[in-house]
């Protein structure tokens, strides 16, 4: 395992630790009603931190056996990761099945990130035009996006 992403696995698993027995008991009126910035009721952000693993998943593994730079579809870019949410629909999913695709497909991602091979941090991914990220980059960006969602969710909880 790569230990600069210690940190960032670990914080995953504890927010997830954290999270799940708070979003399991959350009221059906907060979760389909209230709604952030975006418009988002927090079925929504949570379906796009689903979204946000698996993208992530498949730019990691891309990344390893792929010339660099890797062209891969940005799903977040153009207002597209508000098109995945509604064609997927979210806010219709059952509440339980939500949670438990949020917690296994990013205790997926974290096994996938402790298997990174050193020697391929510096590939780069062309997120548009003008920007390059490199593994190592998107891997220690993870964390701070799931919490900055998570934050979000609190947010809506916290109103009224």
């Amino acid at each position: 395992m790569v230990q600069m992403f210690e940190s960032v696995t670990k914080g995953v698993v504890s927010l997830i630790d954290v999270w799940e027995d708070k979003l399991l008991n959350l009221p059906t009126e907060v979760l389909a009603e209230r709604r952030n910035g975006q418009n988002r009721t927090i079925k929504q952000i949570l379906g796009h931190l689903i979204d946000s693993a698996s993208n992530n998943t498949h730019r990691i593994i891309h990344l390893q056996y792929q010339n660099s730079p890797l062209e891969f579809p940005n799903y977040a870019t153009k207002g597209n990761n508000d098109r995945w949410i509604a064609i997927q629909n979210y806010q219709d999913e059952k509440w339980e099945n939500l949670i438990q695709l949020w917690k296994h497909i990013n205790l997926h991602l974290v096994h996938v990130i402790e298997n990174i091979k050193f020697e391929k941090m510096g590939n780069e991914w062309i997120a548009s035009p003008e920007e390059k990220v490199s593994l190592e980059e998107m891997v220690l960006s993870y964390l701070s996006h799931f919490e900055l969602h998570l934050n979000e969710i609190d947010e809506l909880i916290n109103q009224g």
